[in-house]
């Protein structure tokens, strides 16, 4: 039954998501109906096509009281919105329905999990939040929530651990087990952020199975977000960690996005942590969440935000907040690689290719600009010696542009929006070192109107940023410092 907050929600969306434009969008990247989007929820294959939802505020450009907006596909590209799916209507989500995911049923209908925060005061009149986990089931259009909510409590969790911190569920069935499985992120008292791990034969009845791994302090006192998969012969556990020191170039201050490498044990639900890497490097990425295609393939989606620049919302924007490209996930020497998903392939128009243009000063080439691009630059350095850097310019005209620098000294990919157009005072330059080709880097730039997505080395790292520089500034331009260099070039126009 749909409650008078979902009837609302949809109304309101339903009147003013249409008066958006096409022209005001992105071309291929998710954007909310209208108001704002965060986290990506619930990102799942269902009756035949993916379903993905998100954290949603149809009636602001501004975080606040979360409902869950829906979307639907065939290729994770081209999206057909929905309405609404839930709304902030229940005791225990009355202050919001923060993030979860999905998986068919056993009675073949769509189950939803999420986290519920409720507000209450406490005895002396402050107010204090609870966060539970909780069902929803619906025919992939209409929900109706789990009438025993909540399903997992803080009650449950070993003493010491946060019931304010304790949110956002990723479910998977294990059929050998015939047990489903959630991985949820909690603060602790002692320890800072961890994973814990809950499990249940019928979705109904969970019981907490294992800590999974923690921060130990160092690494932020909260781990949001989490998920858990196997490429190769490595598991993946990717988390938020918030509020933690920087770390080198590896992690900056603030909230991050990393993952844990490791091992899996599935006899004694134990994880052995090898490594922690950044799972993006650029300005905006945070809340990934991943599905498996009916392929096999692991696909991964995010906000294409982050918590540090999230009230910086464009002058008139009727809608803020963006999910990245999907991107297809695998496994090499133990890391995560990420590459956009293959189904872009099918909108590329007006193909453009150079091979071993000579790059001295500043050159620009014929048909190479666009703002919503797929663009492919292999970098070399010329005969006669190392080049000093290399730098792509993109959304440029003459006052506006975005950088993309390569210091081959010490192997450090630089990123800068300074000149983008932004208004407000935020942060505009990242840096990433990566891996040491003897001059030759490997980028591919996915360009979207206010985004721009850089895959670097076929994926071994990729930095994930918004600009909202104005849209006729459509240049590209390359530009060597200190000597020469030979690129090649493939460019696509990307039209949906």
């Amino acid at each position: 039954m749909e409650s008078d907050r979902l009837k609302k929600a949809r109304e309101y969306e339903a009147e003013y998501g249409s008066q958006i434009t096409k022209e005001e969008r992105p071309v291929y990247h998710v954007t909310p109906t209208v108001g704002w989007l965060n986290d990506p929820n619930g990102f799942s294959c269902f009756g035949g096509q993916y379903h993905l939802f998100y954290q949603y505020n149809p009636y602001s450009t501004h975080w606040d009281s979360m409902h869950w907006g829906h979307l639907v596909s065939e290729d994770m590209l081209n999206w057909k919105r929905l309405p609404a799916a839930m709304a902030p209507d229940e005791w225990y989500d009355n202050f919001g329905v923060f993030s979860g995911s999905a998986l068919t049923a056993p009675d073949g209908r769509h189950l939803l999990i999420y986290t519920g925060v409720e507000e209450k005061r406490n005895p002396e009149g402050g107010l204090i939040f609870r966060q539970t986990q909780n069902l929803a089931f619906g025919d992939g259009t209409d929900y109706v929530k789990y009438e025993k909510n909540p399903v997992i409590t803080p009650e449950m969790l070993p003493e010491g651990y946060s019931a304010a911190d304790f949110r956002d569920p990723k479910i998977w069935y294990e059929e050998k087990e015939g047990q489903y499985y959630a991985i949820i992120g909690v603060s602790t008292e002692k320890n800072g952020g961890a994973v814990v791990l809950f499990r249940s034969p019928d979705l109904y009845g969970w019981e907490y199975v294992s800590t999974l791994d923690q921060s130990f302090n160092e690494y932020g006192y909260m781990w949001e977000c989490p998920d858990m998969f196997r490429l190769g012969d490595t598991d993946f556990i990717p988390i938020l960690p918030m509020k933690m020191t920087a770390k080198g170039t590896e992690f900056h201050a603030g909230n991050n996005a990393a993952y844990l490498a490791g091992t899996y044990d599935r006899e004694t639900h134990a994880f052995t942590r090898k490594e922690i890497r950044s799972i993006d490097y650029g300005i905006d990425f945070y809340a990934s969440q991943s599905t498996v295609a009916p392929d096999g393939r692991r696909v991964l989606i995010a906000w294409m935000q982050t918590p540090e620049t999230m009230h910086r919302t464009p002058p008139g924007a009727k809608w803020f907040g963006q999910l990245t490209i999907p991107r297809e996930l695998s496994e090499k020497d133990g890391l995560l690689i990420q590459k956009p998903i293959r189904e872009i392939e099918a909108y590329r128009k007006e193909s453009v290719f150079y091979e071993d243009v000579l790059v001295r000063e500043c050159t620009k080439l014929s048909g190479v600009e666009g703002r919503s691009l797929d663009l492919t630059v292999r970098v070399k350095p010329a005969e006669g010696g190392l080049y000093q850097k290399f730098t792509i310019k993109v959304a440029e005209d003459e006052e506006f542009y975005t950088s993309i620098t390569y210091d081959p000294a010490d192997s450090m990919l630089y990123f800068d929006r300074t000149y983008s157009g932004f208004t407000h005072y935020i942060i505009s330059e990242r840096k990433a070192h990566v891996r040491d080709r003897c001059g030759e880097i490997l980028l591919r730039l996915m360009i979207d109107r206010f985004s721009v997505e850089i895959f670097v080395n076929d994926g071994e790292q990729v930095m994930s940023n918004t600009i909202y520089t104005r849209q006729s500034a459509d240049g590209i331009s390359f530009e060597v410092s200190g000597g020469a260099a030979v690129i090649d070039v493939e460019k696509y126009t990307i039209e949906m």
